[in-house]
């Protein structure tokens, strides 16, 4: 169980310490109760036990944290938008374009993998594919991408209610596009008109948007590379025709409206 402490405890601590972290616990460390450590590392259950599955592995858990974190994120930043209130709605845009960030980076960690080390596993997870992510789904359909064939995977998942209320709620852009039209901004020059109206708040609004579509498509174009290089134009194992499958994806705009509207400032 996590006790809270303040400052004053700390500084107690420490000096009872002598300025050296404590090392005796009545049972586990603080730290191992909060972050789950005993949980979070078993769950790494490879098939094959090869280090190049062990590190496919790890890599898809960390996105799938991210994909979780990213859709809490814009969930409240939609609930700041329904307020009214742009300016938190932009620091947690913000925010969430560094996670983002990290999310794209863990790219890296199967930027190495050839063809020959993918296929030493491939063959054992069976139909296992990120496709069926419903973390990966929500994130598009808060992003406005949705398709209602996209929730068919996840029917008998204990993730279809949350997904199907993303796939019935307001997107991302809903939210900020029905924060524009109560401030007066409507119709398909909205973004324009703010420009023209000095609003810096739906300025700020507009470029957090752009950064995290610009970060999205980043995700998307490092995905296309990592299958490339991996496996080639080869099918894909959830039954899609895969490189090709996900080059299609990659031309898909995140916030069109947002874009079209450079064209015109």
């Amino acid at each position: 169980m996590i006790r809270p402490v303040n400052a004053e405890q700390r500084a107690e601590r420490a000096a009872a310490n002598e300025g050296r972290p404590t090392l005796e616990f009545s049972r586990g460390t603080p730290y191992d109760d909060y972050v789950g450590t005993e949980v979070l590392h078993g769950l790494q259950n490879t098939v094959t036990g090869l280090p190049e599955e062990r590190a496919f592995l790890v890599t898809t858990q960390v996105m799938e944290l991210y994909f979780g974190l990213l859709c809490a994120e814009w969930t409240l930043a939609q609930e700041q938008l329904d307020a009214g209130d742009a300016a938190a709605a932009v620091i947690t845009l913000r925010r969430s374009s560094r996670h983002v960030e990290a999310l794209n980076a863990a790219w890296a960690s199967l930027s190495w993998l050839t063809p020959r080390q993918f296929n030493a596993f491939r063959d054992a997870l069976g139909e296992a594919s990120g496709f069926q992510s419903a973390k990966y789904r929500q994130v598009e359909f808060l992003l406005g991408e949705k398709s209602e064939a996209m929730l068919r995977p996840h029917r008998r998942s204990p993730a279809y209610p949350e997904l199907l209320a993303a796939f019935e709620g307001p997107s991302l852009y809903d939210s900020a596009a029905a924060l524009l039209e109560r401030e007066g901004f409507t119709g398909p020059q909205a973004w324009v008109a703010i420009h023209a109206a000095d609003r810096p708040d739906l300025h700020e609004l507009a470029e957090a948007l752009l950064d995290l579509a610009t970060g999205f498509a980043d995700w998307r174009h490092r995905h296309v590379m990592s299958v490339r290089r991996s496996m080639g134009a080869k099918p894909g194992s959830g039954g899609s025709n895969g490189l090709r499958f996900l080059e299609e994806n990659l031309r898909r705009e995140i916030f069109p409206a947002l874009w079209q509207a450079r064209t015109h400032l």
